[in-house]
């Protein structure tokens, strides 16, 4: 029964990685045969800085969306979850944005924050405050991508959190209204706890889509300016696309899979130990 799903993993994942490793030991830049130059491609990311200065935009990056995503998912889930065709209407325009391509997210988000003549620009402007050049300063450009990307992913974590939320028996939360638990002490004592499962989840795979974010970066930025936006996978797609450094990318993105998956287990690890003193009083 598995047989099907770890063919494909086996095809489409574990294939290229190993592939990824075996190049990560060559230069070669697509045109000539590869040459063997054994750890020297890991040598001269770390010698340049180049995997210092990904690692960081990325971490950085990857914290700010997976901590809005997920808190301003759970926000809008507790506000939405309820009868009626108002809200319905609301958990749908919210949710729409995840479903749109990113090259529609990254354009309509370029044209809001045109420094010029864009709308966030403009409405700044008529209430007197100077704005931003959002996509041109190297010190607010990677911010910028951050919470363009939390616009489009929170209406999957609100989604994510809704059905855990409905998953809730509506018992629990009557017994600690009748204790006297007000609606913090009932979220804080009986609906946080039980949301972990859900929290875990979110927070797991909005690190994951961070970590992958690329769309946003080359349609907006390309990276810039002076690099502020080059994170792990556009800095693997100028290596191989523009740089043809094939060893090169392949070497960060070994350390790209390995960093993510370290990331992931970590993050595994803190939500089931902070849950497990719960279960076990």
């Amino acid at each position: 029964m598995l047989a099907p799903t770890a063919l494909v993993l086996a095809l489409f994942v574990l294939y290229p990685l190993g592939l990824a490793v075996k190049n990560s030991f060559f230069a070669w830049d697509l045109l000539t045969p590869p040459r063997w130059v054994g750890l020297g491609n890991y040598a001269e990311i770390l010698a340049s800085g180049e995997l210092w200065g990904a690692a960081a935009r990325t971490l950085c990056y990857s914290a700010i969306v997976v901590v809005f995503s997920v808190g301003l998912g759970l926000a809008l889930a507790v506000a939405l979850n309820r009868r009626g065709a108002v809200y319905a209407f609301v958990r749908g325009a919210v949710f729409s944005a995840y479903v749109v391509s990113w090259v529609a997210v990254a354009l309509l988000w370029m044209w809001i924050l045109d420094a010029d003549a864009g709308l966030l620009s403009s409405i700044l402007r008529a209430l007197h405050v100077r704005p931003l050049n959002w996509l041109g300063d190297p010190d607010v450009a990677l911010v910028t991508l951050a919470f363009v990307s939390v616009w489009k992913i929170t209406g999957y974590s609100m989604v994510i959190f809704l059905a855990g939320l409905q998953d809730i028996p509506p018992s629990l939360l009557e017994a600690a209204a009748l204790d006297g638990a007000g609606p913090l002490r009932r979220f804080v004592h009986v609906t946080w706890p039980l949301l972990r499962p859900s929290t875990a989840f979110v927070a797991t795979t909005s690190l994951i889509l961070s970590f992958q974010a690329f769309d946003v970066v080359r349609v907006m930025t390309q990276g810039g300016p002076v690099k502020s936006t080059t994170i792990f996978v556009y800095a693997i797609y100028e290596h191989v696309f523009q740089n043809l450094r094939v060893g090169r990318a392949s070497a960060l993105t070994v350390v790209f899979f390995l960093l993510l998956l370290g990331l992931t287990g970590l993050q595994l690890w803190t939500f089931r130990a902070t849950a497990a003193p719960r279960r076990a009083s």
